[in-house]
């Protein structure tokens, strides 16, 4: 068990990421407190060439400058003025690879969790979705552009790991704009596993 390496985050394949993420472990520690979950459920946004991302095309604003810096830094925005969404960047500087962390499933400090969501950790809905993920983890936009090998955030290999037919590879969520990119099976989760959001039949 131990912390993923600064390198680890900086494979130009985002897609095997995503994938690879599941069953690795995200730790957050708020004012002392730790919480981590199970990834179970990631999206891969695959930079300039990808409709879907933010960085599309080459933009850049001051939103999205923090996706053109070397992987292993966190980008958080506010999506319809409500919900923090959590992204691992990855990729080589200059390649605005990311990967949306969607789900977890509770692990370390669920009563912190269960305080955060108001809700049981039995409860799916508790970190099931982006929004809903990030909130259990205490992540909000002061987390955006973060050292994902430092001490607020990181994620770690606990030896989890799931075989190819558990992994269900589908098209995006809410990307309906990004015309034939939303149809690409970007979306990786755990088969049955009840954290994952919807929708999550086959």
């Amino acid at each position: 068990m131990e912390k993923l390496a600064f390198s680890y985050y900086l494979n130009q394949d985002v897609i095997f990421l995503a994938k690879d993420l599941l069953g690795k472990v995200l730790y957050t520690q708020i004012d002392g407190e730790i919480t981590a979950g199970i990834i179970v459920e990631t999206e891969a946004y695959f930079g300039v060439q990808d409709k879907a991302s933010h960085a599309y095309g080459g933009r850049r604003t001051n939103r999205t400058e923090t996706l053109y810096n070397q992987g292993g830094i966190s980008y958080v925005y506010l999506c319809y003025g409500i919900h923090n969404l959590f992204n691992i960047v990855s990729s080589v500087e200059g390649e605005p690879h990311a990967v949306l962390i969607r789900a977890i499933e509770p692990l370390v400090g669920k009563d912190i969790m269960e305080f955060r969501r108001n809700m049981s950790a039995t409860k799916p809905a508790i970190s099931s979705g982006p929004g809903s993920a990030a909130k259990a983890l205490g992540i909000d936009r002061s987390f955006n552009e973060k050292d994902l090998t430092g001490e607020e955030i990181w994620v770690e290999d606990h030896g989890i790991k799931y075989p190819e037919d558990a992994i269900v590879a589908l098209p995006r969520v809410g990307v309906a704009y990004a015309q034939e990119d939303a149809l690409l099976p970007w979306r990786f989760f755990v088969k049955d596993n009840k954290y994952v959001s919807k929708p999550n039949k086959i």
